[in-house]
């Protein structure tokens, strides 16, 4: 994430972990490279791998006949029902 994108937000959490000392070296290196200081190197890269890891579970590769099986219901009418929830503001909204 470049600076011009970060969001800023204040710390309220604490997240305590032990690990090696080459581990920690290895972290210390690739933050100094980076020109960062450990934390924000860490959540950063933390941060980018929780992304990753959720995006992957919004996506989900299919093979020929199961896309022709999706696309067919996606080019069904939809019905009464589904235009009523659709059209419908979420709780959120209200």
């Amino acid at each position: 994430m470049t600076a011009a994108h970060r969001v800023r937000e204040s710390a309220a959490e604490t997240i305590n972990f032990r690990l090696s000392k080459g581990k920690k070296a290895l972290i210390d290196e690739a933050a100094r490279v980076l020109g960062q200081k450990r934390t924000e190197f860490m959540l950063e890269t933390l941060s980018a791998k929780a992304a990753e890891v959720l995006a992957d579970r919004t996506r989900f590769p299919l093979d020929s006949r199961q896309l022709t099986a999706f696309n067919r219901l996606l080019d069904e009418p939809i019905d009464d029902k589904a235009i009523r929830m659709l059209l419908r503001k979420a709780p959120w909204e209200r």
